[in-house]
């Protein structure tokens, strides 16, 4: 597949292979390090419902703090030559992060680290989305979105293998090694991993649509984003409708890759047998998300990203009889068959319907939406699972999300395209 790839794209996707090994372990190994630091009748330690709920609420902090500087970040790397500058230091500062995520020795410092590690990390992501103008053309721009999330999937796989192996000698397992070398192995080659895969696109990648910077760039942005919003609300609603849909729809779908393990945890189902399913899933996820690549060419994104979210809504009702681990595979498969697609076709979808030269501004309000959403459905999570209902009813109760995301999303499709947009969207 990197065969139909130029140069540009190819080290545009291969930043999704270096960035979605932290998303993997993230997604896997992060959650049992937390959990075996925290959980413990030992003082300062505490229950493992209160470290799920603290765990859901430190995702929350992370959406939060993104959502409020994306879009003053994205601005101010809109401008000449800025954007690999704000690019490169948030992987230097993620990457960072999160070796020294595994030297951590209590709960509260793994934590408080792996915050910053995550904020780095997805300001970082900010950037590389908007990038994709600057990268590839108006109608490759659904193909190599959808490449970058497949590939994403695949390439992560490599690094966690190693973490996976390194937990595996740990104290939980074959009692080889100690739990803290364990993580130093894990986070040290997810970090090392993602900033080795990065260097291509560092090197190659060439700010193409930009704005020219001023003085006073920092005061100027937040007055550009405050017109900006103004402009989308009353002038732009096809962007607006498309960002409430997105908001609603992506909520289910962060909520449930930030906590697949806490479900299969809460559950009281086998760790190692959860993470099989979730590597299994990463196998499912890059076929998934290369078949909608390959039918992105012969249809338009909108009706691509409905059925994903038709997909997803299943999976959350399907949540509700979970109570075994090959029902646990069950539910991570039907993640897998959407979860890249669903994200992918959303980042190249907006590329298309915003001003190119703006991308890094547009990418950080679409941050807000995205994250905002984020932290709706990890309160949710919280919510139920503090007042002592069950996981299930907690991830069944993320359907409603879809349902409303499907109706705002057919809305949005209605409207016109905006002049200025990179051009509309044919199949």
């Amino acid at each position: 597949m990197f065969k139909n790839l130029t140069k540009k794209e190819r080290a545009w996707v291969l930043y999704d292979v270096g960035n979605s090994a932290f998303t993997m372990l993230a997604c896997s190994l992060i959650p049992i390090f937390f959990k075996q630091l925290a959980i413990g009748d030992a003082p300062g330690q505490i229950t493992s419902d209160k470290a799920t709920a603290y765990y859901s609420i430190a995702i929350a902090v992370v959406t939060i703090a993104i959502a409020l500087l994306g879009p003053v970040l994205g601005a101010l790397a809109d401008h000449k030559e800025k954007k690999k500058i704000f690019f490169t230091t948030a992987v230097a500062l993620g990457v960072t992060g999160c070796i020294l995520n595994g030297f951590a020795t209590t709960w509260v410092v793994f934590i408080v680290v792996y915050i910053l590690a995550k904020i780095f990390y997805q300001a970082s992501l900010t950037f590389y989305d908007s990038m994709l103008n600057d990268v590839t053309t108006e109608d490759r721009m659904d193909q190599v979105s959808s490449y970058g999330y497949a590939w994403g999937y695949i390439g992560s796989c490599i690094p966690f293998l190693l973490a996976l192996g390194a937990y595996l000698l740990g104290p939980d397992m074959l009692k080889v090694i100690s739990n803290r070398l364990s993580m130093i192995i894990g986070f040290s080659v997810t970090g090392i991993w993602w900033m080795l895969v990065t260097l291509p696109l560092i090197r190659n990648y060439q700010q193409i649509n930009y704005v020219e910077a001023e003085k006073g760039a920092v005061k100027k942005a937040f007055v550009k984003i405050g017109r900006t919003i103004k402009k989308i609300a009353v002038e732009d609603k096809k962007v607006l409708l498309f960002l409430i849909a997105f908001f609603l729809y992506i909520d289910g779908v962060g909520t449930i890759i930030d906590n697949c393990v806490n479900i299969g945890t809460d559950l009281g189902l086998n760790t190692v047998g959860q993470v099989i399913f979730l590597l299994a899933t990463q196998v499912v996820a890059w076929i998934g998300s290369l078949v909608f690549a390959r039918l992105s060419l012969k249809y338009r994104t909108v009706p691509l990203i409905l059925v994903c979210i038709i997909g997803y809504f299943a999976v959350c009702m399907y949540a509700l009889v979970l109570s075994n681990i090959w029902h646990f595979g069950i539910l991570a498969f039907g993640v897998g068959c959407f979860q890249g697609s669903i994200q992918s076709l959303s980042r190249s979808y907006y590329s298309k319907i915003i001003p190119p030269e703006n991308s890094g501004e547009y990418f950080g309000i679409y941050d807000i939406f995205a994250k905002g959403a984020s932290f709706l459905g990890s309160a949710v999570i919280a919510g139920v699972k503090l007042a002592g209902g069950t996981i299930n009813i907690a991830v069944a109760s993320l359907a409603i999300f879809f349902a409303l995301g499907f109706v705002f999303l057919k809305l949005s499709d209605k409207q016109p395209m905006k002049k200025g947009s990179t051009g509309k969207e044919t199949k």
